[in-house]
C-alpha cells in the first residue's frame, strides 16, 4: 500500500535526489527502488545522479547479507546512475550471491577497466574465471592487480594456480588436436580448429529490465532476451522471479560451455509461459507433451511460473538447440543437421546437467531391452521428423543421445561442433560423418545397438 501511494505521488513529477536521501535515511529500500526503477538517469544532472546513486548504493550494502535479490536490484540501479567502484563491487557481490555469474563478471570487468588501481576487481575476476575453467582469462585479470595493492599477495598465489591450469589445458588441447590431425590428414595446425568460448568477453552481460510494447515483461543482455507475461505481479514477486530467471539462464550458459566448450554467439529470445499461457499459444496437445521447445528462434518454456530443477534442465536442453542453430547459421539460411543429432546433443547435455552421462534408470532398462530385441528406433528414420511424434518419443530421444555420446567419446566436442558447422554450410551429413569419424549413419546405429545391448 505504501509503495503504491509513493508511486502515485511520484508519477506526475520525477522523484528528486532529496527524496532519495530521505528514503535511504528511513531505510525504506523497496520504496527507494520502486521510485527509481523506471526513471531515466538522463533526466538528471551529473551531481544529482551521484546523489541518487549514493542512496541506492546504501541500500545495496545494507541488504547484501540479508536480501540478495533486493540488494542486487538496488546495486544495479546505483551503477546505472553513477558507475563508482563501490557500486560495482556491491553489484558484483550481490550478483554472485543470487547466482548471476554473467552480471558479476561484467561488473568486475567494468571495475577493472575504469578503476585499474583497485586491486579488488582483478582479484575477484580472476577467482571467478578460474571457477569457470578459464585459466588464461584468469591470468590476464590477475596480472592487472597493482603490485603494491592489498590484494597483490593473493593475486600472486592465484596466478600460480592459473598458470598450472592453463598449462594442463594447453597440453590437453594440443594432444586432442594432434590426434584429430592424424585421423583427418590435416597438416596445418589451425585448419578446421574450433576456438573454445572464453570468459574474456567483456561487454553486454548485465541485464536490463523493461516492458515491451505487447505488455510482456522483459529482461535482456547480450546473451538472452527474456520475456514473460503476468506483469501484474507486485514488485517483490517480479524482482525475485527475474532474479531466479537470470540465475537459471546463466547456469544454462555456463553448463553448456563446460560440456561443449562453446556457447551461442547471438542473443536468443527466451519466452516463459505459465501452463495456461503455453496451452493458449502452442495448443493443448503440445502443452500436455512438451516441457518446452525451441521454435522460430526462441526458447519457449512450459509451466515456468515455478523454476523447478526439471524446468531448468529443459532450459538447458532448449538452449543447446539455440546453440546448434547458431552454429549452422540457421537465421542466414544454413542447412539443418539431422533431427536425431540436434535432439540427441540437447538431451545428452541435459543428462549431464542432471548429474549423469546416462539416461534415467527406467529408460536405460527399456533401451537395453529394445536393443537386445532389435527394436531400437533407427537414426536414419529420425533425420527429418520431430522426435516427439515418434511411436515412443522417450526411446527416440534416448537413442539419439546415446548416438551423440558415442561421437563425443570418440572425438570430443570440438570435432562434433565442426561437423555441425560443416553441414550447416551445405555438406552432405553422411559424407561429413564418414570424413570426420570414419563411419556412416548405419555403422553408428550398429555401434549404439551394441553399446546398449551390453548394458
Amino acid at each position: 500500500m505504501r509503495a503504491l501511494l509513493l508511486l502515485s505521488l511520484l508519477s506526475a513529477n520525477p522523484p528528486t535526489p532529496a527524496q532519495a536521501q530521505k528514503l535511504a535515511a528511513q531505510r525504506a529500500w523497496e520504496d527507494l527502488y520502486l521510485a527509481w526503477s523506471s526513471v531515466d538517469p538522463k533526466g538528471y544532472s551529473q551531481p544529482d545522479r551521484r546523489t541518487i546513486a549514493t542512496s541506492l548504493l546504501k541500500g545495496c550494502e545494507a541488504l547484501a547479507s540479508s536480501d540478495g535479490v533486493m540488494a542486487y536490484s538496488l546495486g544495479e540501479r546505483a551503477v546505472l546512475y553513477d558507475e563508482t567502484a563501490p557500486g560495482l563491487r556491491c553489484l558484483a557481490r550481490t550478483a554472485l550471491a543470487t547466482d548471476q555469474r554473467g552480471t558479476a563478471e561484467d561488473a568486475l570487468r567494468r571495475g577493472l577497466e575504469h578503476f585499474p588501481k583497485e586491486g579488488h576487481f582483478g582479484l575477484e575476476l580472476g577467482k571467478l574465471l578460474l571457477e569457470d575453467k578459464d585459466p588464461q582469462g584468469a591470468l590476464a585479470a590477475l596480472g592487472k592487480v597493482p603490485p603494491r595493492s592489498p590484494e597483490a599477495a593473493k593475486a600472486k598465489a592465484l596466478m600460480q594456480k592459473a598458470r598450472s591450469a592453463s598449462s594442463e589445458e594447453s597440453a590437453a588441447m594440443a594432444q586432442a588436436r594432434a590426434i584429430e590431425r592424424r585421423f583427418t590428414g590435416e597438416t596445418e595446425d589451425n585448419k578446421g580448429s574450433v576456438q573454445p568460448a572464453s570468459g574474456s568477453a567483456s561487454t553486454g552481460l548485465s541485464y536490463e529490465s523493461g516492458v515491451a510494447s505487447d505488455g510482456m515483461r522483459t529482461r535482456s543482455n547480450s546473451r538472452f532476451v527474456v520475456k514473460y507475461f503476468n506483469n501484474a505481479r507486485d514488485f517483490g514477486q517480479r524482482a525475485e522471479y527475474e532474479g531466479r530467471i537470470v540465475a537459471a539462464l546463466d547456469e544454462a550458459h555456463f553448463h553448456t560451455r563446460q560440456v561443449l566448450g562453446e556457447t551461442r554467439e547471438a542473443p536468443v529470445d527466451v519466452i516463459l509461459y505459465t501452463r495456461e499461457e503455453f496451452r493458449t499459444h502452442q495448443g493443448s496437445a503440445l502443452a500436455r507433451m512438451a516441457a518446452g521447445l525451441y521454435s522460430d528462434g526462441a526458447i519457449r518454456i512450459n509451466d515456468a511460473a515455478e523454476l523447478t530443477q526439471q524446468t531448468k534442465a529443459t532450459l538447458v536442453h532448449e538452449y543447446v538447440h539455440a546453440v546448434v542453430d547458431d552454429l549452422v547459421r540457421a537465421a542466414e539460411g544454413g542447412q539443418r543437421v539431422p533431427i536425431w543429432l540436434n535432439e540427441g546433443l540437447a538431451e545428452y547435455v541435459e543428462w549431464r546437467y542432471l548429474g549423469s552421462d546416462k539416461p534415467p534408470h527406467a529408460l536405460a532398462t527399456r533401451m537395453r531391452g529394445a536393443a537386445q530385441n532389435g527394436q531400437l528406433p533407427r537414426l536414419s528414420d529420425m533425420a527429418g521428423g520431430a522426435l516427439i511424434q515418434q511411436r515412443d518419443p522417450a526411446l527416440a530421444y534416448g537413442t539419439s543421445a546415446v548416438a551423440v555420446r558415442e561421437l563425443l567419446n570418440e572425438g570430443g566436442p570440438a570435432r562434433l561442433l565442426e561437423l555441425i558447422r560443416e553441414v550447416g554450410q551445405g555438406a552432405s551429413f553422411e559424407e561429413a560423418l564418414r570424413q570426420r569419424y570414419g563411419r556412416g549413419v548405419a555403422e553408428l546405429e550398429a555401434s549404439v545397438q551394441a553399446t546398449l545391448s551390453r548394458r
